[in-house]
């Protein structure tokens, strides 16, 4: 009895341009991810269509006369093309491919389109069963020649074809991305598989480019990305090419603030909490991206500065100063992928300030050593040392720090430094005194022509009022008129 996908979740658009280039081929066949997302129930973004029985430059033709000059050129000589269809809706065409391995690194193929290859054939070199289904996309029948609908059924992961799987080493990448995003476990011989390629360097091949793409996919598309980087922890790969998260495994925490057990596992709890806090808060895959890497890199300094040590006369396991030193690590670990400069510096910045709204509110409440004056001056000096990262995106991470600890029956349901910081925060950014007490203007009047120092003295006037020792506008113009502006008062003697 023959089989057939459910369409219903899926873009109008895609399937109706993929019918339209079925009635110009002789065959068509949705297939890959589409098809996985269909059985599960998820809308895809974009859809990939194999065409048999036409060659790349008629195929090209054909799909000219029907979405004109939509048609954008991926890979002529192998017959990949993509056709935009608005709002981040993607179709790519191609006619199936033979590949095989040649040499070293992701380019290290020799890649032949060939139209009359058998369907079987053509979905023997797909990575794994899920993802080797395909479909007619008018009737939606299935054609399932390696059983991926059963094992998805069974939250299994297996993979296709032993023998083409290690020509692409990213596959191990992608195995694990797949499992974290759909819950799936890694059949027993699949994983011996991936565990044999990590552990003769199949990996090291690999671009920076390319292993950042499958951790992007770990980090924004899992609901718990803890079960990717606990897969990673088995197969090898946290061992072998990330020694600052594996350092975090088995570095002991104090009991009665972790509970929960050592950096590892507080780790994976607050990368899943960052998970939920960033689909929750954000909608850019860039700020989500730092919120999970910071929440990622947050502890990286605790290897290093963890000992025993006395506090109130009590002998505790204490990790003190492991913000400032989480930077080093962290620089070392994300100069292995290729996430760029904002989303570096989040995760810097995160590991070495995660701890201060927590700081700050105890020094408020329990020890009072602050004041509300001088509670909101310290927050406006934080949010100066952060920029340019959002400070809701840093609050996220620290929100998930607070929260990624306990046992199950006793985690934290709050954040109430956050909450205050966040109050305080907005405050600051809505009260007409919180602009600059002094504008370069203020400066002239005085005789100081624009330059770098006009900009020292109003930096040094802020820098005064978050200390508290100026207030007011005229405060600052007197500070300001203490200066004989004959020579610089900032140069050294």
């Amino acid at each position: 009895m023959a089989r057939h996908i459910p369409l219903k979740h899926q873009d109008p658009r895609l399937l109706e341009a993929a019918r339209k280039v079925t009635e110009h081929v002789p065959k068509a066949m949705l297939v890959g991810g589409f098809v996985r997302d269909a059985i599960l129930g998820i809308q895809s973004k974009d859809a990939d269509l194999e065409t048999y029985g036409i060659g790349a430059e008629e195929l090209e033709s054909v799909l000219k006369k029907i979405f004109g000059d939509k048609v954008e050129t991926v890979g002529r000589s192998f017959g990949i093309f993509k056709i935009p269809l608005g709002e981040g809706f993607d179709l790519d065409v191609a006619i199936p491919r033979r590949e095989s391995k040649t040499g070293p690194g992701h380019k290290g193929f020799e890649v032949i389109g060939d139209p009359e290859l058998d369907p079987t054939e053509a979905a023997r070199r797909r990575d794994f069963t899920m993802n080797a289904m395909s479909a007619d996309p008018v009737s939606g029948e299935l054609f399932d020649p390696f059983h991926g609908q059963k094992d998805l059924e069974e939250k299994r992961l297996r993979v296709v074809d032993p023998s083409t799987f290690v020509d692409d080493p990213l596959r191990v990448y992608r195995g694990i991305q797949f499992a974290a995003r759909f819950h799936l476990t890694i059949e027993p011989a699949s994983n011996e598989l991936m565990r044999l390629m990590v552990g003769r360097g199949d990996l090291d091949e690999l671009s920076k480019e390319r292993i950042t793409d499958e951790w992007k996919k770990l980090l924004l598309k899992s609901p718990q990305p803890s079960a990717g980087f606990e897969l990673m922890r088995k197969l090898g790969i946290i061992r072998k090419y990330f020694p600052e998260l594996h350092a975090l495994i088995d570095t002991p925490q104090e009991v009665e603030w972790h509970p929960e057990g050592d950096v590892w596992i507080h780790t994976m709890m607050v990368v899943d909490e960052a998970a939920r806090i960033s689909r929750r808060d954000f909608h850019t895959d860039e700020e989500r991206l730092q919120v999970m890497l910071g929440a990622l890199c947050h502890d990286l300094g605790k290897p290093s500065t963890t000992a025993p040590g006395l506090k109130d006369g009590v002998m505790r396991i204490r990790s003190l100063g492991h913000e400032d030193a989480g930077v080093a690590p962290t620089e070392s670990f994300l100069a292995r992928f290729a996430f760029g400069e904002n989303i570096s510096h989040a995760a810097i910045i995160c590991a070495k300030e995660h701890l201060k709204p927590g700081m700050l509110m105890r020094q408020l409440v329990n020890k009072k050593e602050l004041t509300e004056e001088t509670y909101a001056n310290a927050v406006r000096k934080l949010l100066k040392r952060i920029e340019p990262l959002p400070w809701r995106v840093y609050l996220a991470v620290s929100e998930s720090d607070h929260l990624g600890r306990g046992l199950p029956d006793s985690r934290p349901q709050s954040y109430e430094a956050g909450d205050l910081f966040a109050k305080t925060v907005e405050k600051i950014l809505n009260a007409a005194e919180h602009k600059p007490l002094l504008y370069g203007r203020d400066l002239e009047a005085l005789g100081i022509k624009p330059g770098p120092l006009m900009g020292r003295l109003i930096a040094e006037v802020e820098r005064l009022r978050d200390e508290g020792i100026i207030k007011t506008r005229e405060q600052a113009l007197a500070h300001i008129t203490r200066f004989t502006f004959t020579s610089n008062p900032f140069e050294k003697k």
